[in-house]
């Protein structure tokens, strides 16, 4: 673990060099300043865990400076020391969120036991924040259960990379779970105590996007009105995850790379390099070979992610795991908007395991929330289902009802029915009335049929409906 850092600032060198001295011994990271200016300054741009400050002293006070201090970092411990004990003082000073307050000369025993009180209190808030990201992760990990061959070696690669330092390469379509694939490998590592910082490359404009992952300097550009940390940074002694890394410009792909080689950065306009202790993740929804082929993803960083790979099956390729993911979304959706629904009926289960899930396990979870919204009995029912879902349960329906002659005339044409065919018919046709309805707004249509706007349009290429 990296040392507490304490900043020293007083105008009195003697006392300076004795705190400084006493602090390196306990351990700590310490550094001293004479002027509150100079010491603000370094707040600006590292991280410091606490100040000890004199009250006292020419040009900016010491109440003054932890007001300072508290606007660029309301969770910054501050402790303050003066030799004129002033009650007004000490009052003023712990109004304005000093952390503790002691008068010249003190008691060297007291202090270290209350500095260690101090920074022990900081690192429970923060262990506290992590726990509570943590608990979203375990919940979170719920979306990527299942029982198939397919996912028990997903979770076998998982379990035996997760404590390697290696690059990561998660690949699968949208809504597969590849974060939660990232989150599960952080969560089982030696980092897991450590932050999981996630960006999406694809969700951040270009021009903002290099300074959201390394940061930049005041006066980089217009706007950068004083400096700020990037998230790679952030992720120091934890994971960054990158996803959809093969939407990053080739511009940043070349910064990425050297990143990747160095570990090390600079800010935007910064003129230092900044080094990180990072594991990186990175996931993408397309063919990544064929981002290489065609020139729009770069093979040396291809190469330098791919290093270990894990590729997730979409829904559609593990349908015996429906069962599982949907009773547990029906649980935990019923949960949330106080609903006693303890089971999904036998026509629904059937209905949602005929279904595609272009969405994948996402898509999955969105039609179990709005059937346990709509649900008021204790079971899931067809009716509580999205219609395109309820059309081709009725399409089965109709297929079951027709019968085929036994014997030796049971395979001749007239008598056999392509039941993939029928069905990819049955949905086109639906589509195309839902469109009729709407005037051809396909926002409009995909709310009727009670699909997402981005599985919409995986039907309307399917079946080659103009877009």
């Amino acid at each position: 673990m990296p040392k507490q850092k304490i900043l020293i600032v007083d105008d009195e060198k003697d006392m300076r060099d004795f705190l400084e001295i006493m602090l390196r011994k306990e351990g700590y990271e310490a550094s001293s300043f004479a002027s509150p200016k100079a010491a603000l300054d370094l707040c600006k741009s590292e991280k410091v865990d606490l100040v000890i400050s004199d009250i006292r002293m020419p040009g900016m006070g010491g109440v003054e400076f932890l007001k300072a201090l508290k606007e660029l970092d309301p969770d910054i411990l501050v402790i303050m020391i003066t030799a004129y004990a002033s009650v007004e003082t000490a009052i003023e000073a712990m109004k304005s969120g000093a952390y503790d307050y002691f008068t010249k000369p003190f008691n060297i025993d007291e202090v270290r036991i209350n500095i260690r009180k101090a920074l022990k209190l900081k690192s429970l808030e923060e262990e506290n924040r992590l726990l509570k990201t943590d608990l979203k992760t375990k919940y979170g990990f719920a979306n990527i259960i299942g029982t198939s061959p397919k996912m028990a070696e997903v979770y076998g690669f998982i379990m035996s990379i997760a404590r390697t330092k290696t690059n990561v390469l998660v690949t699968g379509e949208s809504g597969t779970g590849k974060e939660l694939v990232a989150r599960a490998i952080h969560m089982e590592s030696e980092r897991k105590d450590g932050p999981f910082i996630a960006i999406n490359c694809g969700a951040i404009p270009e021009n903002l996007l290099e300074s959201e992952l390394f940061g930049h300097q005041k006066g980089a550009f217009t706007g950068a009105v004083a400096n700020k940390s990037g998230l790679a940074e952030e992720a120091d002694g934890g994971t960054l995850f990158l996803d959809e890394i093969t939407e990053l410009p080739l511009h940043l792909q070349v910064k990425i790379l050297r990143f990747i080689q160095e570990r090390n950065f600079r800010r935007v306009g910064g003129t230092t390099d900044i080094s990180v202790d990072i594991r990186l993740i990175a996931a993408t929804n397309r063919d990544p070979e064929a981002e290489v082929k065609a020139s729009r993803f770069r093979e040396d960083l291809f190469y330098r992610l791919n290093v270990i790979r894990i590729d997730l099956p979409p829904l559609r390729e593990r349908k015996e795991d429906i069962p599982m993911l949907a009773r547990y979304f029906m649980e935990r959706y019923g949960r949330e908007h106080g609903k006693n629904i303890k089971l999904i009926s036998e026509e629904a289960l059937k209905c949602l395991m005929g279904y595609d899930y272009s969405g994948n396990v996402r898509e999955l979870e969105n039609i179990m929330e709005r059937a346990v919204t709509l649900e008021n009995t204790e079971a899931v029912t067809v009716e509580a289902l999205p219609p395109a879902l309820k059309e081709r349960a009725g399409a089965l329906q109709a297929l079951q009802a027709v019968p085929l002659s036994s014997g030796e005339n049971a395979c001749a044409p007239s008598n056999v029915v392509d039941l993939e065919k029928t069905v990819e018919e049955f949905e086109k046709a639906i589509i195309m009335d839902a469109l009729k309805k709407t005037g051809g707004v396909k926002k409009r249509a995909a709310e009727l049929l009670g699909l997402s706007f981005r599985s919409m349009r995986y039907k309307l290429s399917k079946y080659d409906i103009p877009e």
